[in-house]
């Protein structure tokens, strides 16, 4: 009798053969989203880092009224929720024979260096005899160590004229920002924000930013009309102000955001830096829209 044979135990072996242009797709795709990632990453970076195209802050103050020397108060406002004040400043109080004793020049600087680089405007300045307040932003200096930027910038503005106002105690109509550089943006902002104010000066204005950022090469494929927030405008501001303006630029012609800037408004062009002509220009301008010492001034209800 013969025996049945066992069965063999035999596995089924099916190989599916993977279709070639589908591993080329799965590559591509992978390509383009690692480049997508790294495009939006490097676009992050931009918007975190883009002050740095436009503000130049200095860490330090080298220097002081002290070496002029002039009389000042080293002033430290605005406190956060921790009680720490996050602004520096200076406070000169004007010559009791000046011309304008009763003002007080609010002034902000432009997007370099500190305090240190005022010393000498402020100097031109209290010889006329303003009262001067001069501070630093938060970045800059002494003041709180953070990134700078326009809305922090703004921010900082608002904390000063108000330290004039509550800690100081002096009218709106008695203070006048003098803005230099991006500082004129902040200063134009102010007056906008407060009519109570009754006299701006501005001097040599740092406007187009997006422009100037434009060509820096390192910009060429970031959406700059998307991300860049550091513009610091002041044309349309200056367009429609209607506060009475001192507009200061050296070179053969006034810049036109300063030629397009609504009336009333005295504009100067100085073909070379002097001291007589500056002096005789902020003369001329506060004594034809500041009241002399000791004369009440009207301000009209807003409506």
């Amino acid at each position: 009798m013969t025996k049945p044979r066992p069965k063999e135990n035999r596995r089924s072996s099916h190989t599916e053969d993977v279709d070639p242009i589908w591993i080329a797709k799965a590559l591509v795709l992978t390509v383009l989203v690692a480049i997508l990632c790294g495009y939006l990453t490097l676009c992050v970076f931009f918007t975190q880092g883009q002050w740095q195209l436009v503000l130049h802050p200095s860490p330090v103050v080298t220097a002081t009224p002290a070496s002029l020397p002039l009389l000042f108060e080293d002033i430290h406002f605005s406190v956060d929720d921790s009680g720490t004040p996050q602004l520096t400043g200076w406070y000169l109080p004007g010559a009791p024979t000046g011309g304008m004793p009763q003002a007080t020049i609010l002034y902000l600087h432009g997007g370099d260096g500190s305090l240190s680089d005022t010393l000498t405007p402020l100097q031109a300045l209290h010889a006329l005899g303003f009262n001067l307040f001069a501070f630093d932003y938060r970045g800059y200096g002494r003041s709180a160590s953070v990134h700078p930027n326009e809305k922090g910038m703004n921010e900082d503005a608002e904390h000063a004229l108000q330290y004039l106002a509550s800690t100081r105690k002096l009218p709106l109509a008695e203070v006048v920002p003098y803005g230099i550089g991006v500082g004129a943006s902040l200063a134009a902002a102010l007056a906008q924000q407060h009519p109570q104010i009754q006299a701006l000066i501005l001097e040599s204005p740092q406007t187009d930013l997006m422009a100037t950022v434009a060509r820096d090469p390192r910009t060429r494929l970031i959406p700059l009309h998307l991300l860049f927030h550091n513009n610091f405008s002041l044309a349309d501001r200056l367009h429609m102000l209607a506060t009475p303006k001192l507009l200061l630029s050296y070179g053969l012609a006034a810049p036109p955001v300063f030629r397009n800037a609504a009336d009333p408004k005295i504009t100067v062009e100085f073909m070379t830096p002097s001291a007589s002509d500056y002096a005789q220009a902020i003369s001329r301008f506060t004594g034809e829209y500041l009241p002399p010492a000791g004369v009440p001034q009207w301000i009209p209800a807003r409506k």
